[in-house]
């Protein structure tokens, strides 16, 4: 079997690390060796955060290289497009909607670009957006948007729907667990 490989991207404090662990449970219980790397970027300062997982048979490395990743995960639309060389060129994108301002938007040295998702299904992207922010806010926390798109990305997927809440269950806190639960489930009905 070969090896299938995930980026999960983001802004510091959107919960990327969470939803890693949330993705390696959910493998690691179907038999996978899984690797996940830690959080790589400005992860405390709301910089430009990356994860990566990988699954397969047996995989050697958790880094996910140029032109390698099956899957983008994107918790905002700029970390996607920063993030498009490093997919497949069959490689899916599953991107939140929100916009948040980097630090050269927020100090006025550039402007957030117009277009972004329209650039990377120009560029050829296969591209699944949406607005994760109310479905969390709907679930109980605006902190849930990261799964709320473990969600959507789960119902894309092969693996069963009670193997996804099983690894919920074993990696959420027990009093965030029912939020959770409810923002997994916004997110796997969208898709």
């Amino acid at each position: 079997m070969s090896v299938t490989n995930i980026m999960i991207v983001g802004v510091g404090g959107q919960g990327t690390l969470l939803a890693s662990r949330i993705l390696g449970a959910a493998l690691a219980s179907e038999g996978y060796d899984v690797k996940v790397s830690e959080v790589h970027g400005m992860s405390q300062r709301g910089g430009s955060v990356v994860t990566y997982v990988k699954y397969g048979e047996k995989v050697y490395s958790p880094i996910v290289e140029k032109g390698e990743a099956d899957i983008v995960l994107a918790f905002e639309q700029l970390e996607a497009a920063r993030w498009l060389e490093y997919a497949k060129p069959s490689g899916k994108f599953i991107v939140n909607t929100q916009k948040i301002d980097p630090m050269t938007v927020v100090t006025g040295a550039a402007e957030y670009p117009d277009g972004v998702l329209e650039k990377l299904e120009s560029a050829g992207a296969d591209v699944f957006a949406l607005d994760a922010l109310p479905l969390a806010v709907e679930a109980g926390s605006a902190k849930a948007v990261n799964v709320v798109l473990i969600g959507a990305m789960a119902a894309r997927t092969s693996i069963q729907k009670d193997v996804w809440i099983g690894a919920l269950k074993s990696t959420v806190p027990e009093k965030f667990l029912e939020m959770n639960l409810r923002a997994f489930e916004l997110g796997y009905s969208k898709v």
